[in-house]
């Protein structure tokens, strides 16, 4: 069965997208830490980051790099939190929290945004890449 993501990225789920090549899709997460909340996944679905093979997984890693640079750009923070955790859905990604508190990157709290206000940050993000 696909994970969540492989129907974001087969177009099957809507996403807040921010940027996308070939292999790599980045969108806003719908239950964010932190306004800003960003994944980055590979669009080949691979459960675990490590089982990814080297060029895919450093492709990974530079394509999250140019969507935090956009980030930090775009929502004021002290900087861009990076975490890999991977229990919730069974396909690898990438956590890009914008942090201004420790407590941004606990996945116990989290922001409420509108559809609007998601619709406009990811705009905002996008110019920015």
């Amino acid at each position: 069965m696909s994970s969540i993501f492989t129907k974001i990225v087969n177009g099957e789920i809507p996403a807040y997208k921010i940027a996308e090549d070939d292999n790599f899709l980045a969108f806003l997460d719908v239950n964010p830490n932190a306004k800003g909340h960003t994944l980055c996944i590979p669009k080949q679905e691979i459960d675990k980051i490590f089982d990814m093979d080297d060029e895919l997984y450093l492709g990974l890693m530079k394509f999250s790099k140019k969507v935090a640079a956009a980030l930090e750009k775009t929502v004021p923070c002290k900087r861009i939190g990076i975490a890999v955790v991977g229990l919730e859905v069974p396909h690898a990604h990438v956590h890009l929290i914008p942090l201004n508190h420790m407590d941004e990157m606990r996945f116990q709290n989290k922001v409420s945004l509108s559809k609007e206000e998601f619709e406009d940050l990811a705009k905002d993000i996008q110019a920015n890449l």
